[in-house]
């Protein structure tokens, strides 16, 4: 059995709805991850088609995208998406779908371009919400993006130098990611960066920043934390990763990944181009030396 056939969801839709009985902006789905991050398309149609083909409702031009590939419909006061036998599938949170009932925030997968679906009142805050929200995370992986690593870290280093604290840096990459991606398609690549992404935020503290740092790599922000308990954490990050089945499409995908640490002790002066520069210089020493390794 396929991943899509073991969570395919199975419900009952209701033809014949009053196109004049939907309320214009109830609902939206905002673009999230792919091409025209943060555009909004109001669902003010019964019935709404998202594919690749030029006369659908909703466009997604990507090759990964069948041409008629998913349909939203009205169904009462709710709206209900279901798959039209696309090749790569329907996801609504990460979960293949044959026909499910949408609900507030649900994140909606077609292709490469993920969709959050926004209902009920208040539409137009939650949208501006969302695209604030836009500005410090990463659609894809629902981690930091560069801009908020970047930030936090220039804050971090103030204070660590202010007040002589300890300040650890890591930056991590995917060990040959470009050849998952031409092995297994970029489907399975964005699938690898989601779950390696889901499995560190659930395995960092509260107070460590992780983020996106960008393409394949990602950085790591841990205040108040010296360099033996940064190693334990990245060593403890790397096997859980090295152990963790990837599985996309049927086929498991082993993952690895090289960490570079650096840690800044006392009221040394540092830049934050210089502190992550010193983080890569150790990440570039990980993947010489073999990948798969912490070095600090």
């Amino acid at each position: 059995m396929t991943e899509r056939e073991h969570q395919t969801v199975v419900t009952v839709v209701t033809k014949g709805v009053d196109e004049a009985a939907i309320e214009p902006g109830q609902a939206c789905l905002v673009v999230l991850y792919g091409q025209n991050i943060g555009k909004r398309y109001f669902l003010e149609r019964a019935e709404q088609i998202i594919g690749r083909s030029d006369s659908v409702h909703v466009q997604v031009d990507q090759e990964s995208v069948s041409r008629r590939h998913a349909e939203i419909t009205s169904h009462q006061s709710a709206w209900r998406i279901s798959d039209l036998g696309s090749t790569n599938g329907t996801f609504v949170n990460d979960k293949a779908i044959t026909q499910t009932e949408l609900r507030d925030g649900d994140l909606v997968r077609i292709g490469q371009t993920i969709f959050k679906y926004l209902s009920g009142t208040n539409i137009e805050n939650k949208y501006h919400e969302e695209i604030y929200r836009l500005t410090t995370v990463d659609g894809l992986t629902q981690a930091f993006n560069k801009r908020y690593l970047i930030e936090t870290l220039q804050r971090e280093l103030n204070r660590s130098i202010r007040y002589g604290r300890p300040l650890a840096l890591v930056m991590m990459d995917i060990d040959h990611f470009k050849k998952i991606n031409d092995s297994h398609g970029h489907l399975a690549g964005d699938h690898i960066l989601r779950e390696m992404s889901a499995l560190i935020l659930k395995n960092v503290r509260g107070e460590d920043v992780f983020a996106r740092y960008g393409g394949e790599e990602f950085a790591c922000i841990l205040p108040e934390t010296d360099l033996e308990s940064c190693v334990q954490m990245c060593e403890k990050l790397r096997r859980l990763i090295e152990s963790q089945a990837f599985v996309y499409g049927e086929k498991r995908i082993p993952v690895t990944v090289s960490f570079g640490v650096t840690v800044l002790v006392g009221s040394q002066e540092m830049s934050v181009q210089d502190f992550i520069a010193r983080a890569d210089s150790r990440l570039y020493e990980a993947k010489q030396g073999g990948r798969n390794r912490v070095i600090a």
